[in-house]
């Protein structure tokens, strides 16, 4: 039999209708930008393994870290133990985040991360003696698919068959540029409204909504009026976080500071499952008390697990290197370019450009939904050519290795070329 074969025997796939999915592909290598399937065909891995993979399949350097620290102490239970790895990644992290995050929880992914946080938002008030039970969030969010992460995430076939089982959400609208006022209103309107605990968000790119974009000068606005309702807040950094957006983290974009951050994906440069949430001191004081019931009871067997920890120093480092932020920049020239020469294609409705990210929306007859049918001709379209993208029903998005080179960035824009003149 072959992988295929086997795979359809025995495996369940994420977000996957197998009645009337195609037939996934088995990879059996992979290196730098470039998979190569079980039949030796090779693939441009142009959104980075969903986002987690910005330095490269089988990255050497990540891959040592590793190895090392296999051969030293794989894992061990942080339940009333630590360990050096854990303690690096934390002196490294408050080198490179926003000067208020002062303690870090750890994990195992995007999902986990934002259910730690939405947890915390929750408990703060509940030990300070206040009964706050509402979290705000966007419309169209996405922050994972655990039930308090699922219930802030907008997308509603993900979670329809789930409704009335969640916890208390008001969502107001994204201020895209022309909505800003709106965006602000909506959520002093929710504030008044109800007992808000805490307001979380993607800052700046709304990643499975299509990358929907909005500016640092809004989000600095609605964590103001937060700010000033006593309303904690959260900056789901999975995706945008380690360099994305061109920055290391979105909310280095922004003037006003978030108490909570999310991080995920890049965390591991693609090796790993690790996530980390982020926290004031303020926050953690809130947990630090005499009553033991106050703690903040959430864990996982996996907590800080040694490898990973040296898996996220290594990537960490990767990405501070002048080379990979060379990189970064370069990409993000290459993006200008490629939306310069097809924004006015009269098939093209926006195209948006942040960092790595670029997302082109592209005209159709009738709406689309995010699996629709548009989708899956371009999907297919893409993977016939060679070229690893996964559009949002009309939307088509690149978020690609930063160590893509400029001839496999060409070669994947000259397939979206191709394929907007196909639908």
């Amino acid at each position: 039999m072959t992988l295929t074969e086997k795979d359809n025997q025995y495996l369940w796939h994420p977000y996957t209708q197998h009645k009337t999915s195609q037939t996934p592909i088995a990879i059996s290598r992979g290196e730098g930008a470039l998979l190569w399937d079980e039949n030796n065909k090779e693939y441009i891995d142009a959104i980075a393994s969903w986002w987690v993979n910005p330095f490269g399949h089988s990255n050497k350097f990540i891959a040592d870290a590793i190895y090392k620290q296999l051969t030293t102490l794989e894992h061990v239970l942080f339940g009333g133990f630590t360990h050096e790895p854990a303690i690096k990644v934390a002196e490294k992290l408050m080198e490179i985040l926003p000067k208020n995050q002062q303690k870090i929880f750890f994990s195992d992914n995007g999902s986990t991360a934002v259910e730690v946080a939405i947890k915390v938002a929750l408990q703060y008030f509940f030990n300070k003696g206040e009964k706050r039970t509402t979290i705000i969030a966007f419309e169209n969010a996405f922050h994972g698919d655990t039930f308090a992460a699922m219930a802030a995430s907008g997308i509603s076939f993900y979670t329809q068959a789930f409704q009335g089982m969640f916890i208390d959400v008001v969502r107001i609208p994204v201020p895209v540029k022309g909505q800003e006022q709106v965006s602000f209103e909506a959520l002093e309107n929710v504030i008044q409204q109800n007992n808000c605990a805490g307001f979380i968000f993607e800052p700046l790119v709304q990643g499975a909504a299509g990358m929907v974009m909005y500016e640092p000068e809004a989000l600095a606005k609605l964590i103001t009026i937060c700010k000033e309702n006593n309303i904690l807040t959260i900056a789901d950094e999975v995706m945008t976080g380690f360099g994305k957006t061109g920055k290391t983290f979105a909310m280095d974009y922004v003037s006003e500071v978030a108490d909570m951050m999310c991080l995920s994906k890049a965390l591991t440069g693609g090796t790993i499952p690790m996530a980390i949430t982020t926290f004031t001191q303020n926050i953690f004081e809130a947990f630090y008390d005499d009553d033991i019931n106050k703690a903040l009871f959430h864990g996982h067997t996996f907590t800080a697990n040694p490898t990973g920890c040296a898996a996220a120093l290594a990537s960490i480092d990767l990405l501070q290197t002048d080379v990979m932020q060379a990189n970064i920049e370069r990409i993000n020239k290459s993006h200008l370019e490629f939306q310069k020469k097809i924004e006015n294609h009269p098939k093209v409705i926006t195209v948006r450009t942040l960092g790595v990210i670029f997302a082109v929306e592209i005209k159709s007859d009738s709406e689309e939904s995010y699996y629709g049918s548009m989708r899956t001709k371009l999907y297919n379209f893409f993977i016939e050519n060679g070229v690893v993208l996964r559009p949002v029903g009309n939307i088509v998005y690149i978020l690609p290795p930063y160590i893509m080179t400029d001839e496999q960035l060409q070669k994947v824009y000259a397939t979206i070329e191709e394929a907007i003149e196909m639908v």
